[in-house]
């Protein structure tokens, strides 16, 4: 079978590769250039997968397919990266939203133009994998493809992947998605490999510390901190700052306990400041959710739920509402739910579908 492997240079997607040519199959490799330096983010201090470091991230791809001997192309995606994942970045804080772009970028770039784009340059292949730790599944009973968690539930990446299709799911393989990341470092090291074990992996979405970048031209106006009864505590930098649970950076002195920001009033241009105890909450409303691994749906659903990817699945309620949204009620209460984050739903293993907090 001819396959498209989606190659960052990293031992992850080089193992894949290498699994997939010991089985027999041709293995294209394919890699997304998204950065510019137009993008304003420049610096380097910290590890991303977005910055000025891309050009030795490509050049490693390139290595790594090379000493693979396998096919290697580099598809430039840095317009779709602007248009669609820069701009939901950007759109989410200034609305005073907290985004996920790595759960965009999967949907839209790289399971989605990455492929198409490939395919419209005349490189033909059959399936699309990646080196993501999550497992595919077909389910006869309800005629559907399934997203299912990692065996290794330390590496598992299922909720960056939740927001895919089942058309996307139909021609995707996950080989890494039943192999302990330790047997992938063993793999490594066995084909002489070692020293894409002691490559740092990606952590983060920016290389940079500095958003700000992002936001030239828009209007980021300083504001007002307040407590929960609108009592004035100081000023805030502007709303792209500030994210649900943050602690640090507030600027905020002379307080008994430590202040955290337990909400954002985007109207009024406000973070809202308070003890940790007032990050707790058990309900939220989702919005735009793709039921995946089953169909919408249409009466209460019981299940469990991750509110971010360090996040132990917790048991929820999941209602359907009229207007398209679905109200979901936690069985205990959890610290900084966050707007603009992604919420997936569970049963097991199996990734039932996700949404956007609201």
């Amino acid at each position: 079978m001819k396959i498209a492997l989606g190659m960052s240079g990293g031992i992850d997607s080089s193992m894949c590769a290498l699994m997939l040519k010991e089985q027999g199959h041709e293995v294209i490799g394919i890699t997304m250039a998204k950065w510019s330096p137009a993008s304003g983010i420049l610096a380097a201090d910290k590890r991303g997968c977005f910055g000025p470091s891309e050009p030795e991230a490509l050049e490693a791809a390139k290595r790594s397919a090379a000493k693979l001997g396998i096919e290697h192309h580099i598809i430039n995606l840095e317009e779709e990266f602007k248009h669609c994942v820069l701009q939901y970045y950007r759109d989410s804080y200034l609305r005073g939203e907290t985004p996920n772009p790595c759960v965009v970028c999967n949907r839209r770039i790289k399971f989605g133009d990455l492929i198409d784009k490939t395919r419209a340059l005349g490189i033909e292949f059959e399936r699309f994998a990646t080196g993501h730790y999550a497992r595919i599944r077909f389910d006869e009973v309800s005629d559907r493809y399934q997203l299912l968690r990692a065996l290794d539930l330390r590496k598992d990446q299922s909720y960056f992947l939740s927001m895919l299709s089942q058309e996307q799911l139909a021609i995707t393989l996950f080989p890494l998605g039943e192999i302990l990341k330790e047997d992938i470092k063993a793999l490594a090291k066995s084909r002489a490999y070692e020293y894409l074990v002691k490559k740092k992996e990606s952590q983060d979405f920016l290389e940079s510390y500095d958003n700000s970048p992002l936001f030239s031209g828009s209007s980021i106006e300083p504001g007002d901190y307040v407590d929960r009864n609108g009592r004035v505590l100081g000023k805030h930098n502007g709303l792209i700052h500030y994210t649900i649970g943050q602690r640090k950076g507030l600027g905020l002195a002379g307080f008994a306990r430590p202040q955290y920001v337990i909400g954002i009033d985007y109207p009024n241009n406000r973070v809202i400041i308070g003890e940790e105890e007032l990050l707790y909450g058990n309900t939220l409303y989702a919005t735009e959710v793709n039921w995946l691994s089953i169909a919408a749906p249409s009466d209460t659903l019981k299940c469990y739920a991750r509110i971010r990817l360090a996040h132990t699945p917790q048991g929820c309620t999941v209602e359907p509402l009229a207007d398209g949204r679905y109200y979901v009620k936690f069985d205990a209460p959890l610290s900084a739910i966050t707007p603009g984050q992604v919420i997936a739903f569970y049963q097991e293993d199996v990734v039932l579908g996700a949404g956007f907090i609201s």
